[in-house]
């Protein structure tokens, strides 16, 4: 999935740039993509930053999240480095410890996969910017859910961007993980409300 984040504060400047974005994608041979829409709101149930998106219809809502500051959070010897694909992939699906991959050279971006024996079962990557970490992608294999997995994750990606100089750390979070995230120290600022093309 391609997202583009629509930031014109008026109805009609923000339907001629989705007219652009719909040709630019076409053009680029891309079919699965999504307008976000920047908002204020800081909760899922306040009402859409626009009403309407011509050709677009409105799919998911993310709220954006920050941690001002970083508090010592533990480290997990079942979280390893991985390539951003098993990462990735590890959130949808046990991928075996085979499979990890390379982790990524450059510093600044690492995958980072938690391990149940020889299968990674949740998945997430971190990049470093300056002071800040912004944490990507997490997510938990529907059999491991709702046993932790992916907060003891996110805590040992933290402390190590924390050990990297990280201050702060940013991220947008589902509904199902506003929680976790809040009892990690992180803190709604906005949200993104994402249209997807007719």
């Amino acid at each position: 999935m391609n997202n583009a984040i629509m930031s014109s504060p008026h109805d009609a400047d923000l339907w001629a740039e989705s007219d652009r974005l719909k040709g630019a994608y076409r053009r680029a041979g891309v079919s699965s993509w999504a307008a976000w829409i920047r908002s204020r709101a800081t909760s899922f149930e306040a009402a859409d930053a626009i009403p309407e998106l011509r050709g677009f219809k409105r799919d998911a809502t993310t709220l954006v999240m920050e941690a001002k500051r970083l508090p010592s959070f533990r480290t997990s010897s079942a979280v390893r480095l991985a390539s951003i694909d098993a990462a990735s992939r590890a959130g949808d699906e046990p991928v075996p410890t085979s499979e990890l991959g390379k982790p990524n050279a450059h510093g600044k971006l690492a995958g980072w996969v938690m391990t149940d024996g020889d299968v990674a079962v949740a998945g997430a990557y971190r990049f470093l910017h300056g002071s800040d970490c912004g944490v990507y992608a997490v997510g938990t294999a529907p059999a491991w859910r709702r046993r932790g997995l992916a907060r003891r994750l996110v805590e040992h990606l933290l402390a190590d961007a924390s050990r990297r100089g990280a201050r702060s750390a940013t991220l947008q979070s589902t509904s199902m993980a506003q929680n976790v995230y809040a009892s990690l120290g992180f803190a709604a600022v906005g949200r993104y409300e994402e249209w997807v093309p007719e």
